[in-house]
């Protein structure tokens, strides 16, 4: 088996999926500019961590979640929950931060605290499994992914690096930014609920129309 075939297929399908502004990318922008590029990264690592385990969730199970529709249904309703709850709680967040003094806002957090919040963030976003059961069904009905152990661990792999890389990029992007000037720092709270308030309503219009 090549085994650049999956890290290169597990590299793309996550570059794909990652890419665009989303809870993760913003949340790791957001620790940047507030907490530093350092704790930033651990946030990125945590969240990638995840990502290989989602990964594999998703490939073990790619098979019959495909011919269950039951399975794939009730992970939508799972996500509706996650992503109406997120919603709530970042525009409650991000009203209670216009009441807090500058101070209280840029307390410093642990490295160790930021990585376990990348990989509880990471753990509630439930896209990534429905999302690479499609990408892996969809290869190997172009024989281009095999459900062997070896192939579905790289693919794994190629997909945690790329997530890793995507956040590094958003980190970088942000890491000059002075938090006190910058209009997204100040309102990225409200970006990422208007984010997960739009993954909510998309949510419920597939189910509403399945």
């Amino acid at each position: 088996m090549n085994i650049g075939l999956p890290v290169l297929l597990g590299f793309t399908a996550a570059a794909i999926g990652t890419s665009p502004p989303g809870l993760l990318n913003m949340t790791a922008a957001k620790v940047s500019m507030r907490d530093g590029r350092n704790r930033a990264l651990w946030f990125a690592f945590g969240a990638s961590v995840v990502v290989f385990f989602q990964t594999l969730i998703a490939v073990y199970f790619a098979r019959f979640i495909d011919r269950n529709s039951s399975i794939a249904n009730s992970l939508q309703e799972l996500g509706l929950i996650i992503f109406v709850f997120l919603t709530l709680y970042f525009f409650w967040s991000a009203k209670r931060t216009k009441l807090k003094s500058p101070e209280k806002d840029l307390k410093i957090r642990t490295k160790s605290s930021r990585f376990f919040m990348g990989m509880l963030l990471s753990s509630l976003n439930l896209f990534p499994i429905p999302y690479y059961v499609f990408v892996s069904i969809s290869l190997a009905s172009y024989e281009w992914f095999e459900f062997s152990l070896v192939f579905m661990y790289v693919f794994a792999l190629g997909t945690s690096l790329s997530a890793f890389l995507i956040f590094f990029g958003y980190i970088s992007f942000f890491k000059n930014k002075k938090p006190e000037s910058s209009f997204l720092s100040n309102n990225i709270n409200f970006i990422i609920g208007t984010i997960t308030g739009l993954m909510a309503f998309v949510t419920l219009f597939k189910i509403l129309n399945r």
